[in-house]
C-alpha cells in the first residue's frame, strides 16, 4: 500500500490508514450528525480529524465553513462527484462553501496549459452547481485569488525544504513551483478564516486519504502562523505566545480569572469562551488566530477496471460529461464481484464488496438504504446475476448523466461569485 498526494498504489487497508496517519474513525462522530449524507451512513467516509468542531458549530448555529478543491487536469468524473456531494451537503447543513479550482497545481505538477485549466475548471464549476451548490458559495481559481496567493507567501515562511522532503519525498530534482504549491494548498484551506471572510472559524475539508499529508502540514502551519497557542489545563486553558513574550501583555487584562507567569498565562473558565476571546484579541492586533482545520476522508472510488479511478486513465472512469449512452456502455464493461459462471453465481452468490457496480449503487445511484440492502441480498444469495444488475445500473447512470448535463447547460454562472 502506497498512498501519497500524487500516487496511490496497492490494496488499501483503511483501518491501517487511520492508524498510520493518526486519523480518527468517522464512526466516532456519526451518531452526533442529524440526517447524515449517504456517504457517511454507508462508510464511504471512513476517517476524520477534529470533526467534532463542525458538529458543535452545526448544533450551536455558529459560523463555520466547508472548503475543498479540484485539480482541472482532466474531465470531472464520479470520483470528483463524491467530493462535490460532500461540499453541497455541508453547505446545506449551514456551512459557508469555498470551492477551489487548483489551476496552479495543474499547471506546475501536470504541465497543463493555463487555457486548458480554465476550460476544464469551468466544467467542474458547472458540475458542482448542477449537483446543488447554492449561490452564496465562493468559487475561485487559485491563480486569480489574491487572498490565497498572499497567504501562501506568508505560510511559506513557516516551512523549509527538510520538512517538505520528509512529508512529500521532494528531492533536488523537484521544481520550486511544485514545492510552493504545498503552501498554496495550505492557503486554500486556511483563507476562509481571514478577516475578509469573517475571521477565525471551524473549517472542514472533505478529501480522499491521499490528501492527508496536505492536511497535516496545514494544521501545523495554522498553529505556526498564529500568535497564541492553547493547552488544556484543569479548569481552563494555558495560553502561550509563539511570536514573543511581549504579546502576552495583550491578554493580561482578559475578562477571566487568570494567573500570569513569565512564559505563559493560565486562564480559568469555559475553555471555548477563553479560546474565542483570545483569538479575537489576536485578530485585533493583526494576527491570523487560525483554528486548526478539520477534515473528512472518503474511500477511493474504484476504477471501472479495478484500482483507483483516475483522470489520467479514461478507461477507469465515467465522466460527468460522457454521453448517457457512453456512460451506460462503460457500466456494462465494468469489473464486478460475480463468479466465473452463472451456475456458480447461483450456488455461491456474488461478492458485492468487490464489485464496482455495487459501489456505484452505494455511493451515487441509490438513495434508499432498504433498496440497496435488497440488491446486496439478491447478489449474495445468488438470486441476481451480474448481467441484470449491470443493466439496472447502466439505466440509472444513463438517466443521471442526461439529467446532470441538462442542469449543467442551464447553469447561470453570473449568479455566483467566481474569482477568475
Amino acid at each position: 500500500m502506497n498512498v501519497t498526494p500524487w500516487e496511490v498504489e496497492g490494496v488499501i487497508d483503511y483501518s491501517k490508514l487511520i492508524e498510520e496517519f493518526g486519523m480518527q474513525p468517522f464512526s466516532e462522530v456519526l451518531h452526533e450528525i442529524e440526517n447524515p449524507h449517504i456517504l457517511m451512513r454507508r462508510g464511504a467516509i471512513f476517517g476524520q480529524r477534529d470533526y467534532w468542531r463542525i458538529v458543535k458549530a452545526m448544533k450551536g448555529k455558529e459560523p463555520w465553513a466547508v472548503m475543498s478543491g479540484f485539480m482541472p487536469s482532466g474531465l470531472p468524473h464520479f470520483g470528483h462527484k463524491m467530493t462535490m456531494d460532500e461540499i453541497v451537503w455541508h453547505q446545506k447543513a449551514g456551512g459557508k462553501a469555498f470551492v477551489a479550482i487548483a489551476d496552479m497545481e495543474a499547471h506546475s505538477v501536470r504541465g497543463m496549459a493555463w487555457e486548458k485549466t480554465r476550460e476544464f475548471g469551468l466544467l467542474y464549476i458547472r458540475s458542482i452547481i448542477a449537483l446543488g451548490l447554492e449561490e452564496d458559495a465562493i468559487i475561485y481559481f487559485q491563480s486569480k485569488s489574491p487572498h490565497v496567493k498572499d497567504l501562501a507567501f506568508e505560510l511559506s515562511v513557516e516551512v523549509n525544504f527538510s520538512e517538505l522532503r520528509a512529508i512529500y519525498g521532494f528531492n533536488s530534482d523537484t521544481s520550486l513551483a511544485k514545492m510552493f504549491i504545498t503552501a498554496v494548498q495550505a492557503a486554500d484551506i486556511l483563507h476562509p478564516q481571514l478577516s475578509d471572510f469573517g475571521g477565525p472559524k471551524p473549517v472542514v475539508v472533505p478529501v480522499g486519504a491521499d490528501q492527508d499529508p496536505h492536511m497535516r502540514l496545514t494544521r501545523d502551519l495554522a498553529a505556526r502562523a498564529s500568535i497564541f497557542s492553547f493547552e488544556p489545563i484543569e479548569g481552563g486553558l494555558r495560553v502561550r505566545s509563539r511570536k514573543g513574550k511581549e504579546y502576552l501583555e495583550k491578554i493580561k487584562e482578559i475578562g477571566f480569572e487568570r494567573k500570569v507567569y513569565e512564559e505563559h498565562i493560565d486562564i480559568f473558565g469555559d475553555s471555548r469562551e477563553i479560546e474565542r476571546a483570545v483569538r479575537e484579541i489576536e485578530v485585533e492586533i493583526g494576527g491570523f488566530a487560525f483554528i486548526p482545520p478539520s477534515s473528512t476522508y472518503h474511500r477511493f472510488t474504484t476504477g471501472l477496471t479495478g484500482g483507483k479511478m483516475s483522470s489520467s486513465k479514461p478507461e477507469s472512469y465515467i465522466s460527468l460529461l460522457d454521453s448517457p449512452e457512453e456512460g451506460a456502455k462503460k457500466v456494462m464493461k465494468a469489473f464486478t464481484g460475480g463468479r466465473a459462471t452463472a451456475e456458480e453465481q447461483r450456488r455461491l452468490g456474488g461478492e458485492p464488496e468487490k464489485c464496482v457496480v455495487f459501489e456505484l449503487y452505494s455511493y451515487h445511484l441509490i438513495e434508499k438504504d432498504e433498496e440497496l440492502r435488497q440488491i446486496e441480498a439478491d447478489c449474495r444469495e445468488g438470486r441476481m446475476l451480474c448481467g441484470k444488475c449491470k443493466k439496472m445500473a447502466a439505466e440509472m447512470v444513463r438517466n443521471f448523466l442526461k439529467e446532470h448535463q441538462e442542469k449543467m447547460d442551464a447553469v447561470d454562472l453570473g449568479k455566483y461569485t467566481i474569482i477568475g
